[in-house]
């Protein structure tokens, strides 16, 4: 059934109740002012009575009537009829009457008839009074108002059951969001985890192929180094066996030249004898015979004897050339002044260190090993060399340890390098020379008790020659330690360890006389070194010692003499080659042949022209060049020193 529409006139006030003429109300609005009208129309009712009903009126299309109508309440009590105008409000719909009723005849009591009862009656009774068309209006109106109600109390209902599942759609939404964002996170985490376990797996196996890599090619290096190695010896055994080939093809050769000159010597000696005794029959029949003559003219003398100096004539010697100590030493007498003169000097420091406690002081021991690794660390760059230089040069000038002992120690390290040789000892040999010309130079006494140092454990530095002689030793080992033989665990070096320890000392003699230093002066240079090969030259003979001194020599200092003194030094060569090796080939000793050949080849094949290794000094230092030689050097000094 539709919703029934009545638009009646209403008064725009009822009992002081202000009417709104617009219908449009909200749900909350509308409660709101029903229960607002109800209780201003329960205070301001004229009738307490449950249900009143004034006199009727009539309908009126005046226009004074025209919004003039009626109002009817309908409450648990009954109705309740107000005179005046009045406005009953059912939802959006107005009811509108144009006549008042009145209910006077009829009875109401509580207790004679019920609620439902009287209602029947107030209508039948409203029937019979007002009309069919008022009593219709009347249940309509109310009908339409317990339709309403009703309708309101369920859309209150079902606006709560809604508002309470949005609650809960909501609670549960809220809920979804903080599990799915839950969820989300945990899932982000585990992702990051994922990404970051991927990224260290791709990062260890980077390393790992890497690493890898690097293993291959160090193992192709050492398979590439070891080839090397193998071709170089294989090379080298092949050119040790041709070497020795030809080492024994020209020992043979000269074994048949030696004999061959034995041979012919062996003739001359025999064909000498015979002259001899020839010229010593003539001497003896002219002895006679003037004998006899002079017998014949005066009386003979008794014991009367004819006397003859038979000892050999000496070669002359220049630069006031000496023998000594019964003709045991051959020396020059410059050289043997200025070996003494150091000695002397040197001996004169000893005393002092001796007096300062330098053998039971163990901080100077320490001392020693800071100057010893200072030498034992230089290398061939400029920068090393003058780093080196100034750090030497604080220790012996410094005022821990006195200048005596330092510059004592300073020598006896500097010798200490020639005793443990290794493979860089000759490239590196020039560097030593700069660094010693340059502490020396603002030192000069240690350069007098560093040549001292070498004249004692080298005597071919003086030069000097020591003459085997049994007057004069008593065996060939005191000989041997005599010219500087070593001695260790009471047994004599071999030959060839002194060999190679003499040339050493040589190698460093011969470094040291022709460094020059810009803005040093070498107290030690190559004047000397001239002199010294003119002396050498002048009394030393030529064996197979002084040879491997002589050939040191010239290999470090050749090129340095060659460049001061040019035509003057290649007459010296050829006084070597006339002479020295003359000698050393008529000696005929094998052991001499390698020693020659060194000597010969460095002539004729004019070495001397060429700038030897390490002579230059690198501008910077190269890593490939440093080993750890030196280092283990100087461990192995420190070990000695302990």
């Amino acid at each position: 059934m539709g919703a029934v529409k009545l638009q009646l006139p209403l008064p725009k006030s009822v009992d002081g109740v202000t009417l709104d003429p617009n219908p449009d109300w909200s749900f909350d609005a509308l409660l709101v002012e029903l229960n607002s009208i109800e209780k201003k129309l329960n205070a301001s009712s004229k009738f307490p009575i449950p249900f009143t009903k004034t006199e009727f009126r009539q309908l009126s299309a005046s226009k004074d009537n025209s919004r003039r109508g009626f109002v009817m309440q309908v409450s648990d009590d009954g109705v309740e009829d107000m005179d005046g105008d009045t406005e009953h409000e059912v939802g959006d719909h107005f009811l509108t009457g144009g006549k008042r009723f009145a209910c006077d005849e009829i009875y109401l009591s509580d207790s004679d008839q019920s609620e439902e009862g009287l209602h029947i009656d107030l209508q039948r009774d409203l029937m019979d009074k007002v009309g069919l068309v008022e009593s219709g209006l009347s249940e309509l109106a109310n009908e339409h108002q317990r339709t309403i109600a009703e309708e309101m109390r369920d859309q209150l209902s079902a606006l709560e059951a809604e508002l309470m599942d949005e609650s809960e759609k909501l609670a549960s939404t809220l809920e979804r969001v903080e599990r799915n964002t839950e969820a989300q996170r945990e899932m982000n985490r585990k992702f990051d985890m994922q990404y970051q376990r991927k990224i260290a797996e791709a990062l260890d196996d980077l390393l790992t192929a890497v690493q890898r890599d690097h293993e291959h090619k160090s193992q192709i290096e050492e398979r590439k180094i070891r080839d090397d190695a193998a071709r170089e010896e294989a090379k080298r055994k092949e050119k040790a066996l041709q070497e020795e080939k030809a080492r024994q093809e020209r020992i043979r050769a000269e074994a048949k030249v030696q004999a061959r000159l034995e041979a012919e010597r062996v003739e001359k000696e025999k064909a000498a004898a015979q002259e001899a005794e020839r010229k010593a029959a003539k001497e003896s029949a002219a002895a006679v015979e003037k004998k006899t003559s002079e017998s014949l003219a005066t009386a003979p003398s008794e014991g009367s004897k004819i006397s003859r100096d038979s000892s050999q004539p000496v070669r002359p010697m220049s630069d006031g050339q000496r023998h000594s100590a019964g003709n045991t030493i051959r020396v020059t007498e410059n050289a043997q002044k200025l070996e003494e003169k150091r000695l002397s000097i040197y001996n004169e420091i000893a005393a002092q260190n001796e007096a300062l406690g330098l053998s039971s002081n163990k901080a100077y021991r320490k001392y020693e090993m800071e100057i010893s690794r200072r030498i034992r660390t230089i290398t061939g760059s400029k920068e090393n060399v003058r780093v080196k230089a100034d750090e030497l040069l604080k220790l012996i000038s410094g005022s821990t340890c006195p200048q005596s002992i330092s510059i004592a120690m300073f020598a006896q390290q500097v010798v200490s390098l020639c005793v443990n040789l290794t493979g860089s000892f000759n490239s590196k040999v020039y560097a030593y020379g700069r660094v010693f010309v340059h502490v020396t130079s603002k030192v000069p006494r240690a350069m007098d008790i560093l040549i001292a140092e070498l004249n004692k454990v080298c005597i071919y530095t003086v030069p000097k020659y020591i003459i085997y002689s049994e007057a004069a030793f008593q065996t060939k080992e005191a000989y041997d330690k005599a010219i500087g033989y070593a001695e260790e665990d009471g047994k004599i070096e071999n030959t060839d360890s002194y060999v190679n320890r003499l040339s050493a000392y040589m190698k460093l003699y011969g470094a040291l006389v022709q460094t020059e230093v810009e803005g040093c002066q070498n107290l030690h240079g190559l004047r000397e070194g001239w002199a010294w090969i003119a002396r050498f030259l002048n009394v030393i003979p030529a064996n197979l010692y002084t040879a491997a001194a002589l050939q040191a020599f010239l290999e470090m200092a050749g090129f340095a003499l060659h460049k001061r003194y040019k035509t003057q030094f290649r007459k010296l060569l050829d006084i070597i080659t006339k002479d020295f090796l003359t000698a050393l080939k008529d000696r005929g000793d094998a052991k001499l042949m390698m020693v020659t050949e060194k000597l010969r080849s460095y002539i004729e094949s004019n070495q001397f022209l060429n700038e030897p290794e390490g002579w230059r000094l690198r501008s910077s230092l190269e890593s490939h060049v440093f080993t750890p030689e030196s280092d283990q050097q100087y461990h192995h000094q420190q070990n000695r020193f302990h």
